[in-house]
């Protein structure tokens, strides 16, 4: 949950000209019938309608004039939850607003200012908000796009008791509402080139947050005693705590493809949009599961404060881990890049243990380069979309393909694990279509796989 608080002063700001500009039409209306009447009875010699004029005009002046030097001091703050909601779930916003003067308000109409993609603008009236009291006020969010969106300043609209003028004060502070991909839970399954996120898998990284040092090192509260390792500490005259057998951890690389070319159409429903669905998916999916998690796109591009090996799933900051990386999927978008060559010159640098990718429109080019990352990896899986059949009508016939590039054929004999993605289709399902495809190929190859 966020938070936002600021402090409001209806204090003199300007001059009687900002009041004056607060009439609203039935105060304007008043002024204006008042110096008319007072006009025909000028021309008329009527002291009576001169009375009445003088009335009409006098009284939304005097309105805006008290509300003007009405000094109320109110705070007003806000809370999100949850701050961070899947696309197409709602979040609720409380609003609270006190009344820190010594005096009661009158009147007052809150209105919070957010996006036109989050709904219409909510506005609340509060009658009447005793000295010292408070109000509290909340309303729902949602969106069906991922993204970031402010929600704020917070508006505060002062009226007379005869509707005659408003005064508008906002406050500075913002929030901001991180709506995120959509998140499918996955089956256990065993793909390859991978074993479970803790073991004796072929494609392993030291443990490093929150586990043993490689060296003995110096005594830290909360050992184990019973770690101790008595002859270092007679040498160097300090507790020593011995090195234990460390846990080694698997790794996974999810790519995501963000060229702009490799995909058509918009909105929640297109393909790009189920691909960083996807990637947000299986991200949690391997984190749950022990491994060490790294996320990279089309143009070498990773999570800000992510590690050489990526995030640890079984540290304490796994919950934040994801969290950063749910953050980062959030504002992805589509990249001016051309090809892949980018996120192989990183995974060039080290081994990239279980590597999934999630691909738009692939050409023979590129099909080459996933070819060279798949032997800088453990093991590969592929989920290639085909943008044209997510914008065509499902009663559209398909065109015929060359089979002799055909990307799936071509990923295949490069050693992944290739699964084409159909419009709408659910990744639950295509993971279990992986996992056949695997097993498939095992039974008739020496390759080796552990539950993920």
């Amino acid at each position: 949950m966020t938070q936002a608080s600021a402090e409001h002063s209806a204090e003199d700001k300007g001059g009687l000209r900002t009041a004056l500009a607060g009439l609203t039409t039935r105060g304007r209306s008043f002024l204006a019938a008042g110096v008319a009447a007072m006009i025909c009875a000028y021309v008329l010699g009527q002291s009576d309608l001169l009375r009445v004029g003088l009335l009409l005009a006098v009284l939304p002046l005097v309105c805006a004039t008290v509300l003007y030097r009405t000094r109320y001091r109110v705070a007003g703050s806000r809370s999100l939850s949850p701050g961070r909601v899947p696309a197409g779930s709602e979040a609720r916003v409380h609003l609270r607003m006190d009344n820190i003067s010594r005096l009661p308000t009158g009147l007052l109409m809150l209105q919070d200012k957010v996006p036109y993609v989050l709904g219409p603008r909510p506005r609340f009236v509060l009658d009447r908000v005793e000295a010292g009291g408070r109000r509290e006020v909340s309303y729902r969010v949602r969106s069906d796009l991922r993204g970031r969106y402010p929600l704020g300043p917070l508006q505060l609209r002062l009226t007379d008791p005869f509707g005659m003028c408003e005064l508008t004060r906002s406050f500075s502070a913002y929030d901001t509402l991180t709506v995120i991909p959509r998140v499918e839970g996955l089956p256990p399954a065993r793909l390859t080139g991978e074993a479970q996120g803790y073991g004796d898998g072929r494609q392993r990284s030291l443990a490093l947050a929150g586990e043993d040092d490689i060296i003995p090192r110096g005594y830290r509260y909360g050992d184990d005693l019973r770690r101790v390792h008595w002859r270092l500490t007679a040498r160097y005259g300090e507790l020593m705590v011995r090195r234990e057998e460390q846990p080694q951890r698997s790794r996974c690389t999810v790519l995501l493809d963000t060229r702009g070319i490799a995909y058509q159409g918009a909105g929640p429903d297109s393909a790009f949009e189920w691909a960083v669905s996807g990637a947000a998916s299986t991200l949690l999916h391997m984190l749950e599961r022990g491994f060490s998690v790294r996320l990279l796109t089309d143009t070498g591009s990773s999570v800000p404060g992510e590690g050489a090996d990526g995030f640890a799933g079984s540290s304490q900051e796994s919950a934040d881990a994801a969290g950063m990386m749910m953050d980062t999927l959030a504002v992805v978008d589509h990249s001016d890049g051309t090809g892949l060559s980018r996120a192989y010159e990183v995974l060039r640098g080290g081994n990239a243990g279980l590597l999934i990718a999630f691909l738009g429109d692939l050409d023979e080019e590129q099909a080459a380069v996933l070819g060279k990352m798949r032997r800088r990896s453990g093991g590969a899986v592929a989920f290639v979309l085909d943008s044209d059949s997510w914008v065509r009508e499902p009663t559209d016939v398909p065109g015929p393909s060359d089979e002799s590039t055909d990307p799936l054929r071509m990923l295949r004999e490069a050693g992944w694990t290739a699964v084409k993605v159909p419009r709408g289709a659910s990744l639950a399902d295509l993971w279990r279509e992986a996992d056949r495809q695997r097993t498939h190929v095992a039974s008739t190859g020496t390759t080796s796989g552990g539950g993920v």
